[in-house]
């Protein structure tokens, strides 16, 4: 299993739900949950795992869980 890990910034408190790749290489993340008592994160943890198309336990946040950027781990088959 082959493992990849992205940087993503977060904006909380958006309009939208959308996770999209920056020209740097790096991923914006924009959620719709605001960033009290881990809510943030279980959007983004749901959101990378619908992008990439595996399970929600597949998805880690590795660094940054209160930061706004976060490293995020992919398990991927």
């Amino acid at each position: 299993m082959a493992a990849v890990t992205l940087q993503v910034r977060v904006r909380p408190r958006s309009r939208t739900s959308s996770l999209e790749q920056a020209a740097d290489g790096s991923w914006v993340a924009s959620l719709k949950s605001p960033p009290v008592d881990g809510k943030a994160n279980a959007e983004l943890i749901a959101l990378v795992a619908r992008h990439f198309g595996c399970n929600r336990s597949a998805v880690h946040i590795r660094a940054g869980a209160s930061g706004r950027i976060k490293l995020v781990q992919v398990e991927r088959p």
